[in-house]
Formats: structure tokens, sequence, C-alpha cells
């Protein structure tokens, strides 16, 4: 018999667009600065990334589904609602794994996105397959529109929030990942019609609103705590990079002597790439960077990430090779391209990949002026 009396709760609809957007939040701040990291880190994160986005696309839906008011009484099956989290899981995880694992290219950030985009759909279409007692039919124009919005939103959550690894995008992503799921949830649902049906046809138990609510709520708890833990890191103050770090520091370092090395200096710096410690001769490396408690090196042939501190890098390489000219960088004068005086402080311009300026402090331009000879 078909369903005409169909309604949502409004609160639950907008709890439903919130799980989503701090599932999305939470996803794509863990694999900020994945690259960098050592290969066992990148596993461990990519999968905690995944969860968060697969468990907040299946939150979504079923937070949204608790919402659905019919006349009647339906019921979950609950192997198949199971299965529906388990492929948004392992599709988003397909997607994070072509990213972080892969050259990224523009190619590569659509594939993420449609990737993402179709796995959305399966877990909508996956989930509803599992209500027992009520069966969803599907018009073409609906599925159509659910397709056709959820790829197109998810490639641009993906592209904007992978575009430029920054907060703001982060942020701009945030939003576009929440929309996509939510918009394809609700898109399919106005696409659809609901009939009644005699007899269970289920696979696994049967398990009703209230206890779908109990777990709805324990998952959307676990991804709030990730949240909180992933929102603290994110609003922990980052080193800038460019042009907004020519500005003099907030509270001006003092006027000291060059740098002396508390130990000999060291040969080699090393590095990490793909699980493994690599060594660089300090004399190719033509600036540190601080980046939290590690450093990114810059060479001819791009950034690399290394387990130093910038206060370890400044013990152990000292003015052997290398000049501190901020409170977040050393460089190697032998590799700066040209130099800039901007009133108090001023900017070395280096020409490689990654790396254009890098600030000089006020206290520390008189010694970079006399290592460059200007």
């Amino acid at each position: 018999m078909p369903i005409t009396d169909v309604s949502h709760n409004p609160w639950l609809v907008g709890a439903s667009l919130l799980v989503a957007l701090i599932a999305g939040f939470t996803g794509l701040s863990l694999t900020q600065g994945l690259s960098e990291r050592p290969m066992h880190q990148r596993k461990i994160l990519i999968a905690l990334a995944a969860i968060s986005l697969g468990g907040g696309i299946w939150s979504m839906h079923f937070v949204a589904m608790l919402g659905l008011q019919l006349p009647v009484l339906f019921y979950y099956d609950a192997v198949v609602t199971l299965a529906s989290a388990l492929v948004a899981i392992l599709v988003v995880g397909v997607a994070l794994l072509i990213l972080h694992f892969r050259e990224r290219t523009r190619g590569s950030l659509i594939t993420a996105g449609l990737i993402v985009g179709i796995g959305v759909l399966a877990m909508h279409y996956i989930g509803m397959a599992g209500l027992e007692l009520c069966r969803a039919l599907y018009t073409p124009l609906g599925i159509v529109s659910a397709i056709v919005a959820s790829c197109i939103l998810n490639v641009a959550a993906f592209g904007i929030a992978y575009g430029e690894r920054n907060h703001r995008n982060i942020l701009l992503g945030t939003g576009c990942f929440g929309l996509a799921v939510f918009a394809v949830h609700f898109i399919a649902i106005f696409g659809t019609r609901f009939e009644t049906v005699e007899i269970a046809n289920v696979v696994g138990p049967i398990i009703g609103n209230e206890v779908m609510a109990i777990g709805v709520v324990l998952t959307s708890f676990v991804l709030c705590a990730a949240f909180l833990l992933t929102g603290v890191t994110f609003l922990t103050p980052q080193p800038a990079v460019g042009a907004a770090e020519v500005v003099a520091d907030a509270e001006p370092e003092p006027d000291l002597p060059p740098t002396t090395l508390a130990e000999p200096g060291v040969r080699q710096i090393p590095y990490e790439q793909e699980g493994r410690t690599l060594f660089i001769d300090p004399a190719s490396v033509a600036a540190i960077r601080a980046e939290g408690h590690y450093t990114h090196i810059y060479t001819d042939r791009g950034r690399l990430f290394c387990a130093w501190s910038i206060t370890e890098a400044e013990k152990r390489l000292g003015q052997g090779v290398f000049l501190k000219t901020h409170r977040s960088y050393l460089i190697n004068p032998a590799h700066v391209s040209s130099f800039e005086r901007l009133k108090d402080n001023g900017v070395c311009h280096f020409d490689l990949p990654g790396l254009s300026k890098v600030p000089v402090s006020r206290s520390r331009l008189k010694q970079v002026r006399a290592a460059l000879g200007v």
C-alpha cells in the first residue's frame, strides 16, 4: 500500500547537517600535513580520517532517517545497515589513499571526489535497502539528481580542501562535504515513494528506531569527541608561510650575537620518506622551517620532512653553515637568490620549489646583511 503522509522532524534534519559538518571537518583536518609524516603515522591517520568521514556519512543518513515520520512502524535489517557503514568507510579510505599515496593532480582530486560521491550514494541506497515492513521506490529523476549533486559537490569539496592545504580551504571543504552528504540524502528522499510491505525479508536481526537512535547517538558522540580533539590542533597557531611572515614579530627577539655551537656540527641532516630515514648533505639544504615540533627542509628537490625541531636543528647546525633569520627559520646564505629590505625587517628570496621567501626579523637583520655582504 502506498504511503502518502511523509514528513520530517526539522530538529533532526538540522542535526543531520551538523553531524555531516562535524565529520567533514574532523576527517579533513586529520589529513592536514599528512604527506610529511612518517609512513606508519600516515596509515593510522588515513584510517582514522576514513572512519570519521565514512562514519559521518552513515551517521548523517540515519539521523535524518530518525527524523523521517511515516504513519506506519518500520524497522532496519542490522546486517544491511552495518554493511552500508562499512561501504562508506571503505570508499572514503580508497579516495584518501589516492590523495596521499599517489601524485596529487587535478585528475586525482576529481577521481577522489567522484569515488566519495559514488560512495555517498551507495551508502544511502544500501541503507534504504535495509528498511523492513516499508519499501522505498525510486524515480529516475530522483536517482539522476542525487548522482549529479553527489559527484559535483564532493569533487568541489576535495578540490577545495586539497587544492591548497590551509585552514581556510579545509573550512570551505568541510562546508562543501557537509552540504554534499546532506543534499544527496534529501534530494534522493524527495525522489522516493514509500509503500508498506506485509512480510519482512530480513538478512540479520531487526532493529527498531529506539535501538537505531542509541547507535546513532553513540556514533555522533565519538565524532564530536574527535571533532574537539582535531579542533584544538586546528586552532593552534601555525607559523605563517610567504609574504605574510615579513611583518615584525609580536614580541621582538633580543639582539643576540650569532648562535654558537652547542656540539660539533653534523655532517648530514636526517629526513623521513616512505617510512625510511634518509640523509642529506647540509650544504645542499637552502632553508629549514619550523612545523610544530618538527621541521621542513627545502632543497632543489623540493620540501622534505625532518623529525628535528627548529631548536634542535639550530643546536646541531649552529653557525657553521646556517644562519637564523626568524624564530621559525634557518637559512643557508649560499642559496639566497636576492635580498629585500623592508623598513625594520627584510626578506630573503629563493628560487626553490615550495619556497620563494623567508622573513628576516628585526633583531636578525644586521647579522643576515653581514652574512650576505649587503
